[in-house]
């Protein structure tokens, strides 16, 4: 629900994944990321449908988003120190020689530098997560909210990457419109 946290265990998940750094805004390298993904999502899907008979549907953008010093997700939202990889959720019957099929194929059509896309597993476990409405910039509060009262007054600590799930289109909504869950991997202390 929107503005509320909820402690969530997330089974552990397949995924297309690659990696890089720096503000996602200006950054060159976040929007080849996107480039790269996608093709190799898209061919994923349609060599599932074609070859094993099973279909489905190429799931949203998430993120994993980190930085030496995470007040720059929180107060200072210094972007320029971030790290981040991007991810594409893959059903469980994806194996890594698919996704070596897929990446060679979209490589030969040269539609995308698809050489750092891997195929691998995140068990996040127990996490936080909220859905927020609007703006990614606008953040900041949110995820303060989360690391410095809901965390450690239930007891729980941070553990393991800042997870986002992007459930709107940047390029068709309005910027306060857009719905993100914030997910957040903790255990107990």
């Amino acid at each position: 629900p929107t503005g509320r946290f909820e402690l969530v265990t997330v089974p552990p998940r397949h995924y297309l994944m690659i990696d890089g750094h720096g503000d996602p805004n200006t950054s060159p390298a976040f929007a080849e990321a996107i480039e790269t993904l996608y093709p190799i999502a898209y061919k994923l899907k349609f060599a599932s449908k074609q070859g094993l008979g099973r279909d489905y549907v190429v799931p949203p953008l998430e993120g994993l988003w980190w930085a030496d010093d995470m007040t720059a997700f929180t107060t200072r939202r210094d972007k320029s120190t971030w790290h981040w990889t991007l991810l594409n959720l893959l059903p469980d019957w994806i194996t890594p020689e698919h996704v070596d099929a897929a990446r060679a194929a979209v490589a030969a059509k040269g539609a995308a530098p698809s050489t750092a896309v891997r195929l691998e597993v995140l068990d996040e476990g127990l996490c936080v997560q909220t859905m927020r409405l609007g703006p990614y910039d606008d953040e900041g509060p949110v995820l303060q909210r989360l690391h410095d009262e809901f965390v450690p007054e239930h007891g729980l600590s941070l553990h393991g990457r800042h997870h986002e799930i992007y459930l709107g289109d940047v390029r068709r909504a309005a910027a306060e419109r857009l719905r993100t869950i914030l997910r957040q991997p903790v255990q107990r202390s």
